[in-house]
């Protein structure tokens, strides 16, 4: 679960971080009473409040050099749309006038099952793309998490971006702050980029938090975003989660229906092979019933993108004669005709291909002969 800038400077501001002083004003709040009380002094910089990346480049953050300028910003911005999410918060905050910018994150390093610092002193651009240039700018060091992260650790990697004296205090007691804040959040990704240099104080520009969704139960105070605003998915994916469909969007053509994770993506290989181009992934997975089966060809019979609907089923668990009755079912309620291909084999395999066949489906048995036969439909 990804947290909101606020959410996480508040979160490591508790731990002792320095941030810019600032408040969250929301799209039912009074934005000139909100920010009149705050007694913030310009110049400001107002920061749409979305999960996406990229937000400045779009809009989404500006500055403000007076009071007036910052509300009429805020006014503005909330409810506008941040590539294609709606802004329901701002953060508005002081400036802080400064020269250069550096990055700074804590992730998990899944190989070593650890977790890694990263650093750099080439903040407040896409660390990936520093990476690429200028790999030697990035600083790297393991963190052994039956050890923690010990302060010549952090020191150490303080020294390699340059601090000296209180500021290298200042940035060790930062890191291990931040690692704290990693190991009582389960968090997946703690990061600041940019967080800059004033005087002998470190102050974090920007903050991202990550959270393992699994560990959520243990973090009821922290409220999980609405899936329509994490900015994560796209239309049809935020409808097809809503609707308990396990469904991924594409640019092809065809529509993919599938039961198990391995033989729907076998089967968009398949589709791939013989020269056609996938428009989804849908996973009705194991013992499926014609419930969830009509619901998951209605889906794609109404999604724009599937021209075409290719069915494969291995009937384990899953009974050949459900997902038949599935697929009648979506036809009679649907609002669309499409082609629809199927191939049918295992638990019940001839009651089922009976059932289409009376409504007029072919149910195939070789899934090379099905996928050839959607390609020339």
């Amino acid at each position: 679960m990804k947290l909101f800038e606020y959410q996480a400077k508040q979160i490591l501001e508790s731990e002792g971080a320095k941030v810019p002083r600032g408040i969250v004003v929301s799209e039912d709040e009074d934005v000139e009473k909100a920010l009149t009380l705050a007694g913030l002094s310009p110049p400001l910089v107002v920061k749409a409040q979305v999960l996406v990346a990229g937000r400045g480049k779009a809009g989404g953050i500006k500055l403000a050099n007076s009071i007036e300028e910052a509300k009429q910003i805020a006014r503005n911005m909330l409810g506008s749309r941040i590539k294609g999410i709606v802004v329901r918060k701002v953060l508005v905050e002081e400036a802080i006038e400064h020269e250069k910018e550096y990055y700074v994150a804590i992730t998990i390093d899944r190989a070593k099952r650890g977790a890694v610092v990263l650093a750099s002193s080439m903040g407040g651009v896409d660390i990936e793309e520093v990476a690429r240039k200028y790999p030697d700018k990035i600083i790297r060091r393991s963190i052994d998490f039956t050890k923690g992260l010990r302060g010549f650790e952090a020191r150490a990697i303080g020294k390699q971006l340059g601090f000296k004296g209180k500021l290298l205090m200042n940035f060790t007691n930062l890191l291990i702050a931040m690692y704290k804040v990693m190991r009582k959040y389960d968090a997946d990704l703690v990061e600041s980029n940019p967080f800059t240099v004033k005087g002998d104080e470190i102050i974090l520009l920007d903050a991202r938090i990550i959270i393992d969704d699994n560990a959520l139960v243990r973090h009821p105070e922290l409220k999980k975003v609405p899936i329509r605003e994490t900015g994560e998915f796209t239309e049809w994916e935020v409808k097809a989660r809503e609707m308990g469909l396990t469904f991924v969007e594409l640019d092809g053509d065809i529509g993919v229906i599938g039961n198990g994770a391995g033989l729907t993506m076998a089967t968009m290989d398949l589709v791939s092979y013989y020269g056609g181009r996938p428009a989804n992934f849908l996973d009705i997975g194991g013992g499926a019933s014609s419930e969830l089966v009509k619901k998951a060809v209605k889906f794609l019979l109404d999604f724009p993108k599937a021209k075409r609907i290719f069915i494969n089923v291995f009937g384990g668990i899953t009974r050949c004669d459900e997902v038949a009755k599935g697929i009648i079912a979506a036809l009679e309620e649907a609002r669309e005709r499409k082609p629809i291909i199927v191939r049918l084999v295992g638990t019940n395999e001839e009651e089922g291909r009976s059932i289409l066949e009376k409504n007029g489906i072919k149910a195939f048995a070789d899934p090379v002969e099905a996928v050839k036969t959607v390609l020339s439909s």
